[in-house]
């Protein structure tokens, strides 16, 4: 009971930092979501097309010109070198089809004519050159079956008339979870920057030579003083821990009480107690109270960038995300990101869910035992 209304007295002095913290927390979390607002339905985007026409627009010219039309924005430019290269230069146009001279004659006498395009390089481009590889591939397959120009022409209509319709089955709702899983993998830093500042100046107090040489000559044994210590601290972690799920549902709604928000909880509870665990050890070992801060930059920003709770784990190297798997705050982020597309919670699909959890677990009894033994060789070195 000492231990603990000593703790608490320590802990009224580091509640500007916890609110600090918690702050940067709800503004990343209010930006995300004005920023998430643009809805993530799908629009098809044709490119920009000039056509340059040398041939007659009759039959398969008429044709190939009229699909292009179609499927592309077709644009005006003048039909000079210099023109044409500052409009694909700038962008104002992403693909150039140059149709030569006598193309449908040559064309329909097997003589396989040349149709000579200019392109930006982009994806634009790209799908303005599937389209005329599209066309020439039918064209050609058609003009070897038919003898006629006009059955050619009538089996590419029907053929470039059948379309896919594309239904988006899931239910799912991508955009939310997404909100979620960013407000939890940022969540990494508030809840390692508290615990591990709060926690390091509290373990800082203790450490204190008078209140250490009390704690070495009294009857207390040194396990049951850091289990003291660590259900403390825990309490802290615990209540920083709901508070931080209290804001997500503030932020997000009554929609969050879901399946997901049940593993996005137990995850992130997890990864607070090997936060505390984390914080513990790092308090054990430092006894120097300017260092706290650095180290708070280090552990909570360091940890932060590399594992994906600043920057999304598809963006950084794999050279980084390889060094990440060292670090709990991999393993805690690789399972927000896992949660956010998971749409059915069976077996096969938690089954990695809970290997991340287990990691974590791992993470928390290895710095536990460190603590343990640092706190006893501590102890036999100053008696």
């Amino acid at each position: 009971m000492t231990v603990f209304k000593t703790f608490l007295k320590v802990l009224k002095s580091c509640k500007g930092t916890v609110i600090l913290y918690s702050a940067i927390l709800i503004f990343f979390a209010v930006f995300n979501m004005q920023a998430g607002d643009n809805s993530m339905n799908f629009v098809a985007e044709k490119p920009d097309l000039l056509i340059i026409n040398y041939d007659e627009k009759e039959g398969i010219t008429a044709s190939l010109v009229h699909y292009l039309e179609e499927n592309n924005n077709i644009v005006s430019i003048k039909e000079n070198e210099d023109a044409i290269k500052d409009a694909l230069f700038y962008r104002d146009i992403n693909y150039v089809v140059t149709i030569p001279e006598n193309f449908r004659t040559d064309f329909l006498a097997h003589k396989n004519p040349t149709i000579e395009v200019q392109s930006t390089g982009d994806y634009l481009a790209s799908l303005s050159e599937m389209y005329l590889e599209r066309y020439l591939k039918f064209a050609n397959i058609y003009n070897d079956t038919f003898s006629s120009e006009k059955e050619i022409i009538q089996n590419l209509d029907q053929t470039f008339e059948n379309k896919t319709d594309v239904q988006v089955m899931s239910k799912l709702d991508t955009n939310h979870l997404g909100e979620v899983a960013s407000y939890y993998n940022f969540a990494n830093y508030s809840i390692l920057a508290g615990c591990v500042f709060v926690i390091c100046m509290i373990l800082f107090s203790f450490q204190k030579e008078t209140i250490r040489k009390r704690t070495i000559i009294s009857s207390m044994n040194y396990k049951k003083y850091n289990r003291q210590l660590l259900l403390s601290n825990g309490l802290f972690a615990c209540f920083l821990w709901a508070f931080y799920v209290l804001v997500s549902f503030v932020l997000f709604g009554s929609s969050i009480f879901t399946t997901h928000i049940i593993f996005y909880m137990l995850n992130s509870f997890i990864f607070t107690l090997c936060a505390l665990s984390i914080a513990f050890l790092i308090g054990t070992l430092v006894h120097n109270r300017e260092a706290i801060n650095g180290i708070v930059n280090v552990i909570a920003l360091g940890t932060s960038f590399l594992c994906g709770a600043f920057v999304p784990t598809e963006y950084l190297p794999d050279s980084v995300l390889n060094i990440a798997h060292v670090l709990p705050s991999y393993w805690y982020i690789n399972t927000n990101e896992r949660l956010k597309t998971m749409e059915v919670f069976n077996f096969e699909n938690l089954k990695p869910i809970f290997i991340n959890m287990g990691v974590i677990v791992l993470f928390i009894i290895l710095f536990i035992v460190l603590i343990n033994f640092i706190s006893s060789r501590t102890r036999k070195i100053n008696s």
